[in-house]
């Protein structure tokens, strides 16, 4: 792994790299290669989920890469529609079977689907994959702090992870205390924005990348690992890659930090996990 990468540690006990590497909507014709350019670039925690559709060729990437297994940290996700149908142990079966591994380091449910009720029931059978070692630890993904309160009050596990969409714009601040307090790690996605608005124009992001000379994305990422979150950039651009991992040069100062603080508008870019269902 990149021999600067933090580690984070999870109230499983174990420890997740604090940056990674995602592949959402990586087209499978693409995504072993990507893989492994990723790896290559020294990236050591890749994230995919069931429902990208590109387990099997992630599992093939790592095979290829001759990297030893425990020295990445893999992570996927149950599929919707497996969780509302309660095909949840079998769903964990066929993504083992996928990637080709005997264990994940981190399995999540994507997302709650509040209206199917279901979430509780499959934590409790994500909790057995917990207990039997083939989740090195188990988490959640798009939950609110109500869907939180009900998990930790009704079942045994806290979850270790919370992966919710997280970027300058939409920094989830009281979600985010929530985690502080129950001992549950945050974890980024879309920590870019998805281009869905013009993030890299932003005055602060622009004044902090040429005070350091470095790529907007950069400073961005650099102020989610100083913020604390973890963080799973996406690209298919090996420059890309290579500068998405090349954060630990430089740090941005108190002053840069609240700048990009109070660009938060609490406005989300991707779809609220009240009504996705």
């Amino acid at each position: 792994m990149s021999a600067h990468t933090p580690q984070v540690r999870l109230n499983s006990g174990t420890t997740i790299p604090q940056l990674g590497f995602g592949v959402f909507k990586v087209e499978p014709s693409d995504t072993q290669r990507v893989v492994e350019q990723a790896l290559a670039a020294g990236y050591r925690h890749i994230d995919t989920a069931t429902g990208y559709n590109n387990e099997r060729e992630v599992g093939a990437a790592l095979r290829a890469s001759g990297i030893p297994r425990d020295e990445i940290f893999l992570t996927t996700k149950l599929r919707n529609d497996h969780h509302r149908d309660g095909d949840v142990a079998a769903a964990f079966e066929r993504s083992l079977e996928a990637l080709g591994v005997d264990f994940l380091d981190l399995y999540l449910i994507h997302w709650p689907l509040p209206a199917s009720d279901r979430y509780i029931t499959t934590w409790r059978t994500f909790e057995g994959f917990f207990r039997d070692g083939r989740a090195k630890a188990i988490g959640v993904s798009n939950f609110l702090v109500e869907h939180l309160t009900r998990l930790l009050d009704e079942t045994e596990v806290v979850p270790a992870v919370n992966q919710v969409e997280l970027h300058p714009i939409f920094q989830q601040r009281e979600l985010r205390a929530f985690h502080e307090r129950a001992g549950i790690v945050t974890e980024a996605w879309g920590p870019l924005g998805q281009s869905k608005y013009d993030l890299f124009t932003l005055a602060p992001i622009q004044a902090a990348a040429g005070a350091h000379g470095v790529t907007p994305a950069q400073v961005v990422l650099r102020w989610h690992l100083q913020t604390g979150n973890v963080v799973i950039p996406k690209t298919t651009s090996p420059e890309r890659m290579a500068q998405n991992i090349d954060l630990f040069g430089f740090e941005l100062t108190d002053s840069e930090m609240r700048a990009i603080d109070e660009l938060d508008e609490n406005r989300r870019v991707g779809g609220d996990p009240s009504q996705v269902n």
